[in-house]
């Protein structure tokens, strides 16, 4: 299945040309974008999704389209693609100098639809990098996704589908394309925003979807979760992922708009084990979700 491109009110191939050589977007990284995952030919949670875009914009100093424009491009790519497993919509400055300050145009307006390949487990890879919490752009979903694609690349490279990163003073913020869940003493903790960590929507709704169920999940106080945590992570065949005594059974899972909510079963290249917490919290979200395509 090919790619269906959205621009300008236009539906567009791959090969047809969608933005300005000098779009801000492609010089300098000047935009923001969500992804949601496709489920008959409609996308998933587009509302909150929608909400963030603002936020997002908002927060490097865009206005958003308006939302029935995106609603109705949304609407014309999935028409014409109902297959595709993935859509992504893209807010850029629009055509600019070269250079950091902004034109004076209007914005860029892209949609696009295609194929996904959605995994049940992740198999998860410490980073050397860290995510700066106090960066001006820290939990924006902005194009600026430079350090993303190397750490991603980086994971990949020794056999994981997904990196995880540390914030600048040591605590555990997030993946590279998703949140994480640590199952730890009896409760499913993910880090707190203030960690730098993006306000993931697969996120967002597995908290609420556990408070109203009674699975304890929570957000951890921004000292609960120092990157070391990853240490104690249960070996399949026995001990810790570092060597600790692991006494508290540490199993992890990853949380995003494609994964949904995959259990860990690998981390740096061991096998890991998922606890129960984990596997109830993926149940609980795949039956939630097809409950509705708009929670």
């Amino acid at each position: 299945m090919t790619v269906v491109i959205w621009s300008d009110g236009h539906l567009l191939t791959p090969e047809e040309p969608a933005l300005s050589a000098v779009d801000h977007g492609i010089t300098v990284g000047d935009g923001v974008f969500e992804t949601c995952a496709v489920y008959g030919g409609q996308a998933f949670a587009l509302t909150r999704h929608l909400r963030r875009l603002a936020r997002s914009a908002a927060g490097i100093g865009l206005v958003a389209p308006e939302e029935q424009l995106v609603r109705d491009a949304v609407a014309q790519v999935l028409a014409a693609a109902p297959d595709s497993g993935r859509l992504r919509i893209t807010v850029t400055g629009g055509p600019a100098p070269l250079g950091s300050m902004r034109g004076d145009g209007p914005l860029s307006l892209l949609v696009a639809a295609g194929p996904a390949s959605p995994s049940s487990v992740s198999r998860a890879v410490r980073l050397p990098w860290v995510r700066n919490e106090r960066s001006a752009v820290a939990g924006l979903k902005t194009t600026s996704y430079a350090e993303n694609v190397v750490g991603y690349a980086y994971a990949s490279e020794r056999g994981g589908d997904e990196g995880l990163m540390a914030n600048t003073v040591g605590a555990l913020c997030e993946g590279t394309a998703s949140n994480v869940f640590v199952e730890i003493g009896g409760e499913l903790l993910t880090p707190h925003l203030e960690t730098g960590c993006l306000a993931g929507i697969t996120r967002e709704l597995m908290l609420e979807w556990a408070r109203e169920e009674g699975l304890p999940a929570r957000e951890a106080g921004i000292d609960e979760l120092p990157f070391g945590v990853l240490d104690e992570v249960t070996l399949a065949g026995g001990g810790t992922i570092g060597g600790v005594t692991g006494e508290r059974g540490v199993s992890l899972a990853l949380a995003g708009s494609i994964r949904n909510v995959a259990p860990v079963v690998s981390l740096d290249g061991k096998d890991v084990v998922p606890g129960p917490l984990v596997v109830a919290a993926q149940k609980l979200f795949g039956r939630r979700l097809a409950e509705g395509i708009d929670p």
